[in-house]
C-alpha cells in the first residue's frame, strides 16, 4: 500500500510538508488547490506549481482530495453540462502531472457533520465528535456552531463563501431524493469515466458522514448495497470509491472489512481513509474520534488492516482524523501528531501480517 497524508497547502496549514516528509512509510501528499471556486477547471500553471512544491519536498503528487463536484450537477440544474465539461478538463490536467486517483463526494449541503469540533477527552487531548441531541432544527446555527469551533481554520466542506447561502443550498435539493441524486450521479458519472478511462484517473467517491439522512437530505453512499447500486451506475473499474473506515464505522451495522475485502478485490478501492472512532453512548448514535488503535476506539483496525493485506492491497491509504494532542492547537481533526502516530500504527499491524505468512 502507499501511505499518503492530507496536506492544505502552504497558506492553509500549519503542517509542512519538512515535517510530513520525517514521519516513517509516508511517501505521498494528499493534497488540492482549494481556492480554486467549486466548478472552475484548475489551470495547469497552478497544478504544476503545486506539484513542485510537493515533489521538491521529496514526496509524491498522485492523489488529489478533493476536487469538489458543483451543486448544480448534483441537483441536476441546466446549468450541469458546462460544470462536468470543467470538471473533465481538471481530470484532464490533473493527468497531464502524473495525478491516478481523484476523491470526490456526492453530499447534499454537508460534506460531512460534526457538533463539536473540540471535544474534550479524558486523557486531556481534544477529538472531533458527533451528539444527535447537540444538533439544531436551524442548519444556521449548526454552521455558526461548526465555524466557532474551527480554530479560525477554513474547514474543507463548509466553505463560508459557499454556506453563506445555506437557505438558497437547501431550496436547490427540496425536490431532489436519494433517486435523483443517484440519478444525476449516473448522469454525472457516463460523462467523466471515459475521459478518465483515456487520461488513467480513477474517481473514488467517499461515503456519507455520517452515513444516515440528516435534515432530510438524501444520502447515497452508506452502505454495501448503496457501493453496489453506484458501482452498476457506470460499470468501469475508473468509478471507485474512497473507502473511509471512520464513516462507514460509524454506522455499527456495517461490517468495514468485509466491505474492504469485497471492493478491493474488485478492483474499485484506489484510496483508504484509515481512522477509528469511539461511540459515546449504548445506543451507538453518538461518537468522536478517536486514536487509530484498536484498543481505544469501537473499529477493530488490526481487521480492517488485514482486510488490506490479505488481498494484497497496492492502492492509496492515509491517516484520517485524528485527535490533537500534546498542546498541539491547529486544525481540528488534522494535527500533525496523531496522524503520524496513526501511520506507525498502520504500517505496523501491515508489517506483522505480512511477515507472520513469510
Amino acid at each position: 500500500m502507499k501511505m499518503g497524508f492530507r496536506w492544505f497547502g502552504e497558506q492553509n496549514d500549519p503542517v509542512e510538508l519538512a515535517e510530513i516528509r520525517q514521519i516513517p512509510g509516508v511517501t505521498q501528499a494528499v493534497t488540492a488547490l482549494s481556492d480554486i471556486p467549486v466548478g472552475e477547471v484548475w489551470p495547469t500553471s497552478q497544478i504544476a506549481k503545486l506539484k513542485q512544491t510537493v515533489t521538491s519536498a521529496g514526496l509524491g503528487f498522485e492523489v488529489i482530495e478533493s476536487v469538489n463536484v458543483h451543486d448544480d450537477i448534483k441537483t441536476g440544474q441546466p446549468g450541469r453540462d458546462q460544470y462536468i465539461e470543467n470538471y473533465q478538463q481538471t481530470i484532464k490536467n490533473l493527468s497531464k502531472y502524473g495525478v491516478k486517483v481523484i476523491c470526490y463526494n456526492f453530499m447534499p449541503v454537508f460534506d460531512w457533520l460534526r457538533t463539536n469540533l473540540n471535544y474534550q477527552l479524558p486523557d486531556g487531548s481534544n477529538a472531533m465528535a458527533y451528539q444527535p441531541d447537540r444538533l439544531s432544527d436551524d442548519p444556521n446555527d449548526l454552521i455558526q456552531q461548526i465555524m466557532s469551533g474551527s480554530k479560525g481554520f477554513e474547514m474543507p466542506g463548509w466553505e463560508p463563501e459557499r454556506l453563506a447561502h445555506v437557505q438558497r443550498l437547501f431550496a436547490k435539493y427540496r425536490h431532489v431524493d436519494g433517486e435523483q441524486l443517484r440519478a444525476n450521479l449516473k448522469y454525472f458519472l457516463d460523462a467523466i469515466i471515459p475521459t478518465c478511462e483515456k487520461y488513467d484517473v480513477r474517481m473514488a467517491m467517499h461515503p456519507d458522514d455520517p452515513p444516515f439522512p440528516l435534515f432530510g437530505l438524501p444520502r447515497i453512499y452508506k452502505n454495501r448495497e448503496d457501493m453496489l447500486k453506484i458501482e452498476q451506475l457506470h460499470e468501469s473499474p475508473y468509478n471507485g470509491f474512497t473507502i473511509c473506515t471512520g464513516s462507514l464505522g460509524e454506522n455499527p451495522r456495517n461490517d468495514v472489512p468485509a466491505i474492504i475485502r469485497e471492493f478491493v478485490k474488485k478492483e474499485r478501492a484506489p484510496f483508504i481513509h484509515a481512522r477509528n472512532i469511539r461511540f459515546m453512548n449504548q445506543a451507538k448514535t453518538a461518537f468522536h474520534e478517536s486514536a487509530h488503535l484498536s484498543s481505544t476506539g469501537s473499529l477493530n483496525m488490526y481487521e480492517i488492516v488485514k482486510a488490506l493485506a490479505d488481498n494484497a492491497y497496492d492502492g492509496y491509504i492515509r491517516p484520517d482524523h485524528g485527535r490533537n494532542i500534546w498542546g498541539e492547537n491547529g486544525r481540528p481533526g488534522y494535527g500533525l501528531y496523531d496522524r503520524a502516530l496513526g501511520v506507525t500504527y498502520l504500517n505496523g499491524l501491515w508489517e506483522a501480517i505480512t511477515k507472520s505468512r513469510a
